[in-house]
């Protein structure tokens, strides 16, 4: 879309980077400045600044940067004209439609969750009005309600091969656009796409904007696979979304119930609780908790009780420990799932199960017991070895206390030696936090390199660019007199010199420059790297001095002579003009 300068004014002036971030993140207030734990990478000690002053925020850890938009862009995967439209409507101004044009991805996903929009119909319309009823019967089998069935949007997919295709291609979609949209494939004989979902009851995934973003569908036979979910395509991203989330996020409480199916979630919500979700067909992902955490404090995950669901409660808690979210465990007595909780002891039994679950410290705990006989003294050691790891990764020091004191008693040791052994492994893993935080920096300037290869090569010169960068920056406004004393044939680095002309005709269009206005022309990771250039001079800003400095070391290094050039210079130069 046009980048209309009064309107994006308007734009990031009613949606404060601060106060946009923090509906996602916990903020905290360090002077004029925020802080917060990175939305975009997990970690315990927060990296990420938020810079009210030019309304940026830079992630010192995974070098994430960018302002309002940009961040809606990276955390709602959006494109720019629907992070425009997003904060638009979230400020209640209207975008300007005269000679807009939505991008070319832009419109490839709207015609996609069109296409969505018609084939939840389609399995809609199918489900309860066509002369299979198979699928009903399994829905009212389940004991799911009318109601029910129409807030989610439940529905069935023929065992046809090609009606939903059919019903496409008459609303104007070519067969490649159903194939991206993952509701078909194409066939190896006639080139055109078939159905993939087929004989099954199907569960439309919703995205927090109320899109259809995929589909879900189970069998009703004992065929395989029995679940079958929409792959990757420019809409969806199944590690970065959740089942009924788009109910969850309005609910009037800060905890989230976290099911393993689609029926569990959906039966838990038809008794009354809106706060469920579940993942789609995976594990919880880094991403999944990281969402999660956008909207609640605590967590109640209401696994199965077979093993599989017992290894998978495990991997969570790890996942919400690093987002720092509380973690409790539902332990169900005569029931393998919530959805059979429900049935046979009801919703009120289901809710003092919610509110009596365990802490995750006590299922962590209660697990390392497994297989041991502490009895005897080999057991014994074995679970504290065991426990320690547990109790070290306990956050509040008065909790830890507790943990400590139980399982002394347990194993029948004095409290204090257990509490030095554990003070010993905290102390351990402050320097691994250390060590960690430090090689996520490296991790990031590698990234760096990666992005300016040549940096590595010419570093006095590359950081005298990145300073003359961060000063038009910062003075777009003397643009002129800037390209004059520092022309970007004197730049050294191939990606400094593009970020500089891009900058410079960004400031000469727009009477107001945001990094956003670059993001036609930079990935997400490169424009993070733009903003790290200023970030990183918040302390120190460049002058007009230290700038002419700068524009001095890059005209030296251009002005060279042979005479003057190094063995590597001269061999560089010959090179080059071999090539």
């Amino acid at each position: 879309m046009p980048r209309n300068d009064e309107f994006l004014y308007r734009l990031r002036s009613a949606n404060p980077i601060e106060t946009v971030m923090g509906g996602y993140v916990h903020m905290i207030r360090r002077g004029r400045n925020y802080v917060c734990s990175c939305p975009f990478h997990s970690e315990k000690t927060p990296s990420c600044t938020v810079f009210t002053d030019t309304q940026s925020f830079y992630c010192f850890g995974c070098g994430s940067g960018g302002d309002v938009i940009t961040f809606i862009m990276k955390i709602e995967n959006l494109d720019f004209t629907e992070a425009v439209k997003l904060l638009a409507q979230r400020s209640g101004l209207e975008v300007p439609q005269n000679g807009s044009k939505d991008s070319r991805l832009a419109q490839q996903k709207t015609r996609i969750y069109e296409m969505n929009r018609i084939a939840a119909n389609y399995f809609y319309t199918n489900l309860v009005k066509g002369q299979d009823k198979s699928g009903l019967k399994y829905f009212y089998d389940r004991k799911l309600t009318p109601a029910t069935i129409k807030k989610y949007g439940l529905g069935y997919a023929s065992a046809s091969w090609h009606e939903l295709s059919g019903v496409l291609r008459s609303k104007g979609y070519s067969d490649d656009e159903i194939i991206t949209a993952w509701l078909g494939g194409r066939s190896q004989k006639t080139g055109k796409s078939y159905d993939i979902f087929r004989g099954r009851v199907m569960f439309p995934i919703v995205d927090l904007r109320g899109n259809i973003i995929g589909f879900g569908g189970r069998v009703l036979d004992n065929s395989q696979p029995k679940y079958l979910n929409t792959g990757a395509t420019p809409v969806f991203d199944k590690g970065s979304n959740l089942f009924s989330m788009n109910f969850a996020k309005n609910a009037e409480t800060k905890r989230i119930i976290l099911c393993e199916g689609y029926m569990d979630v959906i039966a838990v919500n038809q008794a009354g609780f809106e706060n469920v979700v579940a993942t789609l067909g995976t594990a919880i992902t880094p991403n999944q908790a990281r969402l999660i955490s956008h909207y609640a404090e605590e967590v109640v995950i209401a696994y199965d009780s077979d093993g599989a669901g017992q290894a998978a409660t495990q991997k969570a808690i790890n996942h919400f420990s690093d987002v720092g979210l509380r973690t409790r465990v539902l332990r169900m007595e005569g029931a393998k799932d919530p959805d059979e909780y429900i049935k046979k002891f009801g919703a009120e039994s289901f809710r003092l199960l919610i509110d009596g679950s365990s802490d995750a410290n006590d299922f962590m705990l209660d697990k390392c017991e497994l297989g041991l006989d502490i009895s005897t003294e080999a057991g014994k050691v074995e679970l504290l070895n065991r426990a320690s790891k547990v109790l070290a990764g306990i956050e509040s020091p008065l909790e830890r206390e507790v943990y400590i004191s139980r399982t002394a008693k347990k194993c029948d040791i004095p409290v204090q030696v257990l509490k030095t052994h554990i003070d010993g492994i905290l102390q351990k893993n402050v320097r691994t936090e250390k060590k960690k935080q430090w090689t996520d920096i490296k991790a990031s300037t590698y990234r760096n390199d990666q992005l300016n290869p040549e940096a590595a090569r010419f570093p006095k010169e590359s950081k005298a660019e990145e300073s003359i960068i961060s000063y038009l920056i910062r003075n777009p406004e003397e643009h002129e007199e800037i390209s004059q004393t520092a022309p970007p044939d004197i730049f050294v680095t191939p990606f400094n010199k593009r970020v500089y002309n891009a900058v410079l005709a960004a400031v000469r269009e727009h009477e107001n420059f945001t990094v956003s206005l670059l993001s036609d022309e930079f990935t997400m990771e490169e424009t993070g790297r733009i903003t790290g250039m200023t970030a990183k001079t918040k302390d120190t800003p460049v002058t007009r001095e230290v700038f002419n400095d700068c524009a001095r070391v890059l005209r030296e290094h251009t002005s060279k002579s042979p005479d003057d050039l190094s063995y590597d210079d001269l061999k560089k130069l010959f090179d080059s003009k071999k090539k």
